[in-house]
């Protein structure tokens, strides 16, 4: 009987504490910077595919964006701007103004970069579980 009665109390507590951030379902979290513009940060994964996947979860579920709505790379990596973290994403469903020129070496998130939400949806899968 006391087991049950702690239970009920966690999860109320549980479903009574809001959420600050949209959480993918991939293990990525994500943080609006405006209207139209957001930024994915890793927790323990850091593939490209992960950022993509996060990013059209996004868009989809708190931006009501269509699925050929462009997403945009706002910015490659580098430290987030609202939480601090040392690496981020930025996106945009607006395509950048100032795309500055891109050298010819691989970058993993090139500035003006852009795909499809649906596109960045077929990069999610799931995460194989190691033994």
């Amino acid at each position: 009987m006391k087991s049950f009665f702690a239970y009920s109390i966690a999860a109320a507590i549980a479903l009574t504490v809001p959420t600050a951030a949209s959480s993918a379902p991939n293990g990525y979290r994500t943080e609006p910077m405006n209207s139209t513009d957001f930024e994915v940060i890793p927790r323990a994964r850091q593939d490209v595919d992960g950022y993509w996947c996060a990013a059209a979860d996004f868009a989809r579920r708190k931006l009501g964006a269509g699925w050929q709505q462009r997403i945009y790379v706002l910015r490659g990596y580098g430290p987030s701007l609202t939480t601090g973290r040392r690496t981020a994403v930025q996106f945009s469903l607006k395509m950048p103004t100032n795309v500055p020129q891109q050298n010819s070496s691989f970058q993993a998130f090139a500035v003006g970069e852009s795909m499809s939400v649906q596109g960045a949806n077929g990069r999610c899968r799931a995460i194989p579980i190691l033994r």
